[in-house]
């Protein structure tokens, strides 16, 4: 009885095989009399089920051969490039470009080389990367397509941000987020992230925290929570650049098994970055170390480092010189050049402007010391004696050099001049010399009734005092002061508290909050500022030395 139940199921499931086979068959040979846009709308259906969809799009790719319909041959490759493993895309994308080129079309030519471009930003070969934006570019902007155009704007402004040209990826982003709102949900929230990451990287924080927050709030009015994550993860950097470090930790830590699961190595890394970053600040260098370790471990599986990651190899070198263990620190340092080579390649004008802790001609250096100082301590002693000398040279220059421009201020007369009496021939052509006169004469009032002292005086409200207009104000001072009117006002409020330092011990007591607020400036900053923009030396040692 059991073996017959056998035998019948037997029967049943080689019938069931042999019925899908020939579907299958069916299925396949309907196919070539598809159009094209039923056999593309189905291969990019298909998802994740990469047989199904490889099935129509080499369908697609066959019926294309077939006709030599070089713009279906494009589309088919391309969708054929995703499915296959990402070593392979180059060489797709090098055969779309190729048939692309059959075409004659510069729409589809530089959609071509826009997706190499995209290929190789994923790679993060970001200077072959821009080097296709800029080719696609030259195509796409001799037509009409806005949302290819936006698209490729899109691009450049990731290579120029990743590059380090932070102001002009700022300024594209903005026009990506004008376009994408109102055509493409999920460009919008890329763009809105993308604009964040910039202004945190330069120092933006307040806006970046705007942007953020933008972001999360129109994921959610657009039913699209796919950039949520990112969103909260660059708030976390941002924290750490506004120096919440507890805070930053919290959010980094709790977001990052979610874009872990997302495979995304490159803002894994950064997270850990900045957790990092965030423990060494509050003095937690052991977990600090172990979050840098891990920058260094996707660094050598995945060859990707970025240049505010490069603190992460400094961090560990420093943290094994103070420990003594120079075979770890000789380890980094090797790391860190190999971190340097690779950003010579991908960064090398973004490298050229970052001020580095350990420059490749410093890390060599100090490679060749540690080596050497495993057989003698001697050339360590001897860096250190370099070291003191440089900073007693240092010191003792700086000194001279504050000495002298006090001295030079205490010689010069910072008593206030009357104005040169008028020349028979009118200094400006665009006022008379009447006009002239009485502008003079109500200057000379201005200086010896100390009006300049008043808070906040500027171009418009001396125009006023004056009884005139800006132009002529900005004239007459220029002619007769051979100066701008803001330096004008600057020189006459500095002098005058160099004047009362001078001769009045009193105001030598005074804070520099006081000064400036007897000079009428809008802030202690504004008159520090100002004090040493025309003296060479701060208002605190003026004082120092007057004491003395």
């Amino acid at each position: 009885m059991i073996t017959k139940r056998i035998l019948l199921f037997l029967a049943l499931l080689i019938s069931q095989c042999i019925n899908a086979q020939n579907n299958y068959g069916d299925i396949s040979d309907s196919l070539s009399t598809k159009n094209y846009n039923y056999l593309s709308q189905a291969a990019n259906r298909s998802g994740d089920d990469t047989t199904k969809s490889n099935k129509y799009a080499k369908a697609w790719l066959e019926k294309a051969k077939k006709q030599n319909n070089f713009k279906q041959l494009a589309l088919a490759y391309k969708t054929i490039m995703y499915q296959a493993d990402k070593k392979y895309h180059i060489n797709y994308a090098d055969s779309i470009i190729k048939v692309a080129k059959l075409t004659n079309d510069n729409l589809i030519i530089g959609n071509a080389f826009l997706t190499k471009a995209t290929v190789y930003y994923g790679k993060k070969e970001l200077n072959k990367a821009l080097d296709n934006f800029i080719i696609a570019d030259s195509y796409i902007s001799k037509t009409n397509d806005e949302y290819s155009i936006f698209k490729l704007k899109y691009g450049i402004a990731q290579t120029k941000s990743y590059l380090g040209f932070f102001d002009e990826a700022i300024s594209l982003f903005r026009e990506c987020i004008d376009y994408f709102k109102e055509e493409n949900d999920r460009a919008y929230l890329n763009s809105l992230h993308s604009l964040g990451l910039c202004y945190n990287r330069i120092g933006n924080y307040a806006w970046c925290t705007v942007t953020n927050q933008t972001g999360i709030d129109e994921g959610i009015r657009l039913n699209n929570l796919e950039m949520q994550p990112y969103f909260i993860h660059s708030e976390g950097i941002n924290l750490c650049g506004k120096k919440n470090y507890s805070e930053a930790i919290a959010v980094l830590t709790k977001i990052l098994p979610t874009i872990q699961n997302n495979k995304d190595f490159a803002n894994v890394s950064v997270a850990y970055f900045y957790i990092g970053k965030s423990y060494w600040s509050l003095n937690q260098k052991e977990k600090a170390i172990s979050y840098f370790k891990k920058v260094d471990e996707i660094f050598k599986n995945e060859n990707y480092i970025r240049y505010d990651l490069r603190e992460a190899h400094e961090k560990l070198i420093d943290y094994y010189k103070l420990k003594g263990n120079t075979k770890s620190q000789l380890f980094y340092i090797n790391q860190l050049l190999k971190v340097d080579n690779n950003l010579s390649r991908n960064y090398k004008y973004l490298l050229q402007k970052v001020v580095k802790e350990y420059d490749t001609k410093e890390l060599l250096k100090s490679k060749q010391e540690i080596e050497n100082a495993m057989k003698s301590r001697t050339i360590m002693a001897f860096g250190i004696i370099c070291i003191l000398i440089s900073i007693i040279t240092f010191l003792t220059y700086k000194h001279f050099k504050n000495k002298r421009l006090f001295n030079e201020i205490m010689k010069r007369n910072t008593n206030l001049t009357s104005v040169p009496e008028l020349s028979c021939k009118t200094a400006s052509h665009d006022i008379s010399q009447e006009i002239e006169q009485g502008i003079i004469k109500k200057l000379e009032k201005f200086e010896n009734d100390k009006r300049y002292l008043e808070k906040d005086m500027n171009l418009a409200r001396m125009a006023d005092l004056l009884n005139t207009n800006t132009k002529y104000v900005t004239k007459v001072i220029a002619n007769h002061r051979k100066k701008g009117t803001i330096l004008y006002i600057a020189d006459l409020k500095i002098n005058y508290i160099i004047e009362k330092l001078k001769t009045e011990s009193k105001y030598r007591n005074y804070t520099n909050k006081a000064l400036g607020d007897e000079a009428g400036f809008g802030s202690t900053q504004n008159f520090t500022r100002a004090f040493k923009e025309r003296n060479g030396i701060s208002p605190t040692y003026f004082i120092y030395e007057l004491k003395k």
